[in-house]
């Protein structure tokens, strides 16, 4: 796909970039070489290729859920500024 000035002005107004007089030669270069390497991709074959998340096998390697002792409900609210029901109270911040 050849690449003109004006599709990388078009991307640099999308992308909200501003992008130097000097800079515009190096950037249509390297937009058709990225559109170029995308087309390559899109032409390799996948057909017998199982879709993956990840390249490489991978297992939970999180604990257990455990309940363990926590900082107390009192405790923790004798710092707060205001609370309510044994619950933090902070200000309203959205409207109806």
């Amino acid at each position: 796909m050849k690449v003109t000035r004006e599709d990388v002005e078009n991307v640099a107004l999308l992308s909200r970039l501003s992008i130097d007089e000097k800079d515009m030669d190096k950037n249509i270069q390297e937009l058709s070489d990225f559109l170029e390497y995308v087309d390559r991709l899109q032409q390799v074959d996948t057909e017998n290729v199982m879709p993956t998340a990840h390249v490489l096998p991978i297992q939970n390697v999180f604990r257990e859920d455990v309940v363990k002792p926590s900082l107390d409900r009192d405790l923790a609210l004798s710092n707060a500024p205001e609370s309510e029901d044994g619950y933090f109270r902070v200000p309203k911040i959205i409207e109806e």
